[in-house]
This record gives C-alpha cells, structure tokens and sequence, in this order.
C-alpha cells in the first residue's frame, strides 16, 4: 500500500474519514473529498501528520464537472490514480414506501446511484488508460437484504452492486479491479439519523450474530484488504462486513 494514490468521496465522517486515516497509516497518498471545506482542510491536515502527503478537493459527487475536476486534479497531483474508494452516500429519507416521492428519490439515487455511475466513469478512465486499478463501492446489507421503512435506500444500494458487477467486468481485461464492501449496522451518524432514536438503534443489535454494531475502522480494514495485493485475485465480489447478518 505504501506510496499508492488513493482517492476517497464522502471522507469527512464515520466510513469515509476512517478509511482515510487507514491509508494514511498504511503510507499511502491520500485525497480525501466532501462538500465542507473547513472539516476537509482539518481532515487533510490530520492526515499529513501521519505521512505528509494528503490533500483536500471539494467535490460533489452529484455533478459531473466536480468528479471529472476531482479525478483529473488527483491525477495532476500524483501522475496517477490506484485506487479509488466510492463512500459518498445518503441514508435518504426513512420511511414506509407509500411515503416517498418523486423528490425523496432523487435525493436518494442523486448521490448513491448517480454519484457512483460518475465516479466510477472517471476513475475508470484513468484506470483503463494506465492498465491497473482498485475501486471500491461503499454498498449495504440492504443491497441484498431489504429491510422495511428503507425502500428507496434499499433499491439504490441493489443499484451499486449491479454497477460494481458491470463495472469488474468492463475492467477486467485492462487490470481494473472492482468491488464493494456492504457494512451492516456500523456506529456513525447516518445510523443515528437512520434509526431516529436511541432504542430503534438498540433494535437493530438481536438481529447481529455477533450482538453488536460494527465500527466505522472495521470496514475501513476490509476496505484496505479489497485495495491491496492480498486480494488480486478479487474483482466483482460484493463482500458483507455485517457481523453475520446477512448469513440469516
């Protein structure tokens, strides 16, 4: 790992900003990416502490003019792009499908659907183009467990993993390894939003194997492992990190 380029979206928080510390730790270079400047330029700041080579670019994975100005900065950074980890994300709006909206929707597959057809359009044109790569997309437990009040995010992390697959399959033959790691219930915000209150998110644990939540470092570690060379072999593969949940 050390001295690979490594780009991470959404890294200000939970999954995302303890990921970046991880690649930092393992002597990566590591841009870190969000849509608050202040927390990215701290983070950034945090990072260089550990190996000195981090940087912060503002970006909304929304748009396609930011994720091209995102990756092709990288690139202008570092002379390349190794690895690329797709973490921004939205919990969307909780609720029973009767509910939603057209607008609840969009909010939703904006950032987790579209968001991460751009990036990985980007991030693949550099990675084709230099014949190796690792992409990793941030899925869920309910891209292939669905779980009730959470259609909408439900459907679009089922969207991420169809577009992991497609995607390990156009890069294959270029070296282009693909991927995604699906937490179960992991203490971060988006949980607490998710769950709403302290005894909901208490709820989720019964249905743990391993009766607990997970932690926002625990995923990062497999996220490193899918990056590294211990797993070059590994391209496709929607890999749960839930305690066991998805075995049920």
């Amino acid at each position: 790992m050390s001295n690979q380029v490594v780009l991470v979206t959404g890294a200000l928080t939970g999954i995302g900003r303890a990921t970046a510390l991880a690649f930092a730790r393992a002597s990566a270079h590591v841009v870190v990416s969000g849509r608050r400047d202040e927390a990215g330029q701290a983070l950034a700041g945090e990072l260089n502490a550990l190996n000195g080579s981090a940087h912060y670019i503002r970006a909304d994975v929304r748009h396609e003019d930011d994720v091209r100005s995102l990756i092709d900065q990288t690139v202008a950074r570092f002379g390349r792009l190794d690895v690329a980890v797709n973490n921004a994300g939205t919990e969307g709006k909780p609720g029973p499908l009767t509910e939603q909206s057209a607008e609840s929707y969009a909010a939703t597959f904006d950032t987790n659907v579209l968001g991460t057809v751009l990036s990985l359009k980007h991030e693949m044109r550099v990675m084709l183009a230099q014949g190796h790569g690792s992409i990793i997309n941030l899925s869920s437990t309910m891209g292939h467990k669905a779980a009730p009040g959470a259609s909408i995010y439900t459907a679009s992390k089922h969207a991420v993993e169809g577009l992991t697959k497609a995607a390990a399959l156009e890069g294959a033959a270029f070296g282009v390894r693909v991927n995604a790691v699906a937490p179960g219930p992991i203490e971060t915000d988006m949980l607490n939003r998710f769950t709403g209150n302290a005894d909901r998110k208490a709820g989720l644990i019964p249905g743990v194997p391993l009766k607990r939540s997970g932690t926002p470092q625990e995923i990062a570690k497999a996220i490193v492992f899918l990056a590294s060379e211990q797993a070059s072999f590994v391209t496709g593969q929607i890999v749960s990190v839930d305690g066991g949940k998805s075995a049920q």
